[in-house]
């Protein structure tokens, strides 16, 4: 459980409370005290709580306090606030700050990140912005940067740090120790060295213990890694990302379309990757889009609206196929009680299937060769779910009203719709990958449309003709 170091002064209590409470959310006495500080203006005594905590410990801080006080909070703490925090704050909440702080104060603030974060800031930020910060930094710290920023947003590029330590393959061990050991510009954290030919270009890397291991006398082309997993920087992340779990890489060389090294990407920022890409496929099934639990009302109810439109459309596509049927229910109200028992049964199937799927299409595991084989064990599973549970609904029912009948139809029912949401749930977010469609955010309404309609005709169409009612 982090901790604030204590401060002995005369405007908080020689005694700190802790950071965290035992649920890991910001305690509120802590949160108290930081509050008090703001309003008084107490940057010294501010310091003391906040100054040598964690920048994730600072970042949940920041959003658990009201708005009015985390930009003050921000400048009360000057030239002890580490601005590797805005990384691990809400886009929303982080842009807000951005925002109200003055260019030179972030220019100096950014200067000082590895580039990696100080990109993942700026690229929040419009390019007047940008440019505003980048012409007060250094020439050599905004040309890596600019170019940073000019690969595309999802690219590896944007991930890359650009600060790595390379050296020619003919040098010793001893004579890399020893430059590790003299360069002030090292990389706060690094796992391996880089071997590069005179232009630049990568011919090898060897891991940090390997070099700890090896006599000084050696060369490092005698135990280097010729051909390291290595990535263009114009790579997806998200592919990235997947080849860095599926080797278990801990850091990888980035190079550019020449075979020159431009970066070296870490396994931190791959965890924030895979997190972020969890998180845009959870958010897409419920048609939630790039929504933060920090954004304002208006951005959310915006973002919610276009789904929730088609989802009114969808189920204006059940009713009609009710009215349908108006004179099958009218002879038979107890249709109208099992209903929403079908359609919803089938609703949740389908919900499974298509989360299962969409997560295998995100992943890679679902593709042309084993299309098939997962189609068939869909159909299975639906079948074998459908018929257990048409069984148990099936005799609920007939006890229920009193009628064999109504039992057997509505069995039957709930295994054509348990049918129709496996394949619909498998099928439709494939097709929707395939004309360029994000399956996570559609695949939802269309899953639940199928089953919806399926659901309603299957069970009063044969309602219908088993006991010879009008439609």
């Amino acid at each position: 459980m982090a901790e604030a170091e204590n401060v002995d002064t005369a405007d908080i209590p020689v005694e700190i409370p802790t950071v965290r409470d035992e649920d890991g959310r910001v305690s509120e006495d802590f949160l108290a005290l930081v509050e008090a500080g703001v309003e008084a203006e107490n940057a010294p005594a501010l310091i003391g709580l906040v100054g040598d905590l964690h920048e994730a410990d600072v970042a949940d801080l920041i959003e658990s306090l009201p708005e009015a006080s985390r930009v003050p909070l921000v400048r009360l703490l000057g030239d002890e606030f580490d601005y590797a925090t805005l990384t691990e704050l809400d886009e929303a909440v982080r842009l807000r700050i951005l925002e109200e702080l003055p260019s030179d104060t972030l220019a100096e603030g950014i200067g000082e990140l590895d580039s990696d974060d100080a990109v993942y800031i700026l690229e929040d930020l419009d390019a007047e912005d940008q440019a505003a910060i980048l012409d007060q930094l250094p020439y050599s710290d905004r040309v890596q940067l600019q170019r940073s920023l000019d690969y595309p947003e999802e690219s590896a590029g944007r991930l890359m740090q650009t600060d790595f330590i390379a050296v020619p393959p003919f040098w010793s061990v001893g004579q890399t120790i020893d430059y590790m050991r003299e360069s002030k510009d090292l990389p706060d954290t690094f796992h391996e060295i880089f071997a590069v030919d005179p232009g630049f270009r990568l011919t090898g890397s060897v891991p940090l213990d390997k070099i700890l291991r090896t006599k000084r006398a050696t060369k490092i082309s005698a135990i280097m890694t010729e051909d390291p997993p290595t990535f263009k920087a114009t790579d997806d992340r998200e592919e990235v990302a997947r080849s860095f779990e599926r080797y278990n890489l801990v850091s990888a060389p980035a190079v550019d379309d020449a075979g020159r090294l431009v970066g070296m990407l870490m396994i931190d920022d791959i965890v924030d990757v895979i997190q972020e890409e969890a998180e845009e496929d959870l958010r897409g099934l419920a048609g939630l889009g790039d929504e933060e639990i920090s954004d304002a009302v208006l951005v959310t109810a915006r973002s919610r609206f276009n789904w929730l439109f088609v989802n009114l459309g969808t189920a204006i596509l059940a009713s009609v196929v009710i009215s349908l049927f108006e004179g099958t229910i009218e002879a038979m109200v107890a249709l109208a009680v099992l209903m929403p028992i079908v359609a919803s049964m089938g609703g949740n199937a389908g919900t499974q299937t298509m989360t299962v799927a969409v997560r295998a299409l995100a992943t890679q595991e679902l593709d042309g060769r084993n299309m098939w084989r997962v189609l068939r064990r869909e159909v299975l599973v639906s079948l074998l779910n459908g018929v257990a549970l048409a069984t148990i609904i099936g005799v609920a029912a007939a006890l229920w009203f009193a009628s064999i009948g109504l039992g057997v139809v509505i069995g039957v029912a709930i295994v054509i719709n348990l049918l129709f949401a496996g394949l619909s749930g498998l099928l439709i977010p494939v097709v929707l990958e395939k004309i360029n469609v994000d399956p996570a955010i559609a695949s939802s309404v269309f899953v639940t449309t199928v089953t919806d309609v399926v659901g309603f005709f299957a069970f009063l169409w044969i309602a219908a003709l088993w006991f010879g009612l009008p439609l």
